[in-house]
């Protein structure tokens, strides 16, 4: 594949290394947060990759999605903005593979964490909480991928239904509201946490990060998987779809 890098900050190199070291895929240009984009910036390329921050990707999807070329985005924070982005994605006829998470052992831990936030539903002595902790560079807050974590519980467990970031003083935290709590400190890569409590026991989920290999090769992986999808079907993607087809197969 020939690739275009939108994005040329720490994921975005990551990205080139794991490319370089495949062999068999190419770096085709490398676009930085701050040029000015249109859809023919992307003639001859096979699949866009794009890592920037909010602002940019808001200002850019339109291009990105006219161009033609099926675009991974690792970009998060746009949460808010979902649907516009795929009604433009269906208008184009393009396609778009998003996560907020391109990690493997992410992916395994949020459907560990849907099945395990299923089976708690039924027993109101448990309840579940969750945390995030990043290095204060981390713009987003909380994370694309705790929110992503959330969503998986209220999906699976009917006792929440709202997700709480914050408590007003004096304000006790209702029953059927998630509450996920964000830490920024030092250097810390990525940790997120869902912790399961009640009287008599307490159960953790935790992934750690050690690197951005994981993230990268991720998200070339998913590249591959989508040109092949855009060619028999264009559309907006995520990771479910991504793992589906591959437990499936």
């Amino acid at each position: 594949m020939k690739i275009t890098l939108v994005g040329n900050g720490r994921m975005g190199r990551q990205i080139a290394d794991v490319v370089a070291a495949s062999g068999t895929h190419v770096i085709d240009r490398v676009l930085d947060v701050n040029d000015t984009i249109s859809a023919g910036s992307f003639e001859g390329t096979d699949v866009i990759i794009d890592f920037t921050v909010r602002s940019a990707f808001l200002a850019n999807y339109p291009a990105l999605v006219a161009s033609g070329v099926p675009v991974v985005v690792g970009t998060t924070g746009w949460d808010d903005v979902m649907p516009q982005v795929r009604e433009a994605v269906a208008v184009e006829g393009s396609s778009l593979f998003y996560s907020a998470n391109y990690s493997l052992g992410v992916n395994i831990f949020f459907r560990t964490l849907r099945e395990a936030a299923r089976l708690i539903a039924p027993f109101e002595q448990f309840d579940i909480a969750l945390s995030e902790q990043h290095h204060t560079g981390k713009a987003d807050f909380p994370s694309g991928t705790a929110i992503k974590a959330a969503e998986e519980i209220l999906k699976s467990n009917p006792r929440k239904r709202k997700v709480v970031r914050e408590l007003e003083d004096g304000r006790k935290l209702q029953s059927d509201e998630l509450q996920v709590a964000s830490i920024r400190l030092g250097s810390v890569f990525g940790v997120h946490s869902a912790l399961i409590d009640s009287e008599s026991d307490t159960i953790e989920l935790t992934h750690t990060a050690k690197n951005r290999t994981s993230f990268a090769s991720g998200a070339v992986r998913a590249a591959e998987w989508l040109v092949q999808r855009h060619a028999a079907a264009p559309g907006f993607y995520t990771m479910d779809d991504f793992l589906n087809d591959l437990f499936s197969a």
